[in-house]
């Protein structure tokens, strides 16, 4: 049977980068997918996207 796990990390569009580098140098098991999750917002200057937080999924090692 196969074990997965589903970790979710909060970021800010200046420290994304960072904090999915360091979550994933910790990590022991194989990394499946990593899912942002998008959210429209609207601006001055027109409609724009805006990503929250990232799920990460993980198959654990037996």
């Amino acid at each position: 049977m196969k074990k997965y796990k589903v970790h979710r990390i909060d970021v800010k569009s200046d420290d994304m980068q960072d904090k999915l580098e360091q979550f994933l140098n910790e990590l022991n098991g194989e990394v499946l997918a990593v899912i942002p999750n998008v959210k429209p917002t609207f601006q001055f200057m027109g409609a724009t996207a805006k990503v929250d937080f990232l799920l990460i999924v993980e198959k654990i090692a037996q």
